[in-house]
């Protein structure tokens, strides 16, 4: 089963801007005045092309073969049997071969998000003798206490934690014999290039007739 984990925070802007800038766009074209039009223009591309880069395409995408980290400029494909550790600190690492880490551009952790969920594993203080606020029932604290300290990157590592155990014990099962790990794959994000590109060469055009 594949799974997609992004930032839906900043995937929802991202396309709010793209739409914003596709107005914007369409009315420089209609309007066209000559160098104020390819400046601002240029300001909208590279605005809208950080927007891209940094919102819209990064993700972490779990597939029954391995994970595919895409991270602004490049795409790290790693096999679930290739993975040697996962863990968090403001951004999810993934270990492999000799110590190289892959880390993720989404979803990452941040100090505000992990205070708040720290705090969502805490009973609230009850606030005098004849308080009204209910007592968390046995059932209800575990459940307090299982998200306690939790992030949503934190959540993503434990899949990602859990697809790789499976799969390590499936290919134990399936091959008893040690074998070497496979080669994780790693490319170039053509969008990403192309788009910066065209950026540039609208900024190059604005300084050209400014």
């Amino acid at each position: 089963m594949k799974q997609i984990f992004r930032s839906k925070a900043a995937f929802v802007l991202g396309w709010i801007w793209v739409v914003f800038a596709a107005v914007m766009a369409a009315d420089l074209i209609i309007r066209f005045n000559g160098a104020p039009s390819v400046v601002a223009g240029a300001v909208l591309a590279v605005l809208t092309a950080l927007i891209y880069i940094t919102s819209l395409r990064p993700a972490t995408v779990l597939r029954e073969d391995g994970v595919l980290v895409r991270n602004p400029f490049r795409d790290t494909f790693l096999p679930w049997t290739a993975i040697d550790d996962i863990r968090v600190s403001h951004a999810i690492q993934i270990e492999h071969g000799d110590g190289k880490i892959v880390r993720c551009w989404t979803p990452q952790a941040s100090a505000r998000e992990r205070a708040s969920a720290t705090r969502r594993g805490t009973a609230p203080p009850r606030r005098g003798r004849f308080t009204a606020d209910p007592t968390p029932t046995k059932a209800e604290q575990a459940a307090l206490d299982a998200v306690a300290g939790r992030t949503h990157a934190d959540f993503v590592a434990q899949q990602l934690t859990e697809r790789m155990e499976t799969a390590k014990r499936r290919a134990a099962l399936t091959d008893p014999a040690p074998t070497e790990p496979p080669t994780p794959r790693v490319t170039w994000s053509i969008a990403s290039i192309a788009i910066s590109i065209l950026a540039i060469a609208l900024v190059i055009a604005a300084f050209a007739v400014s």
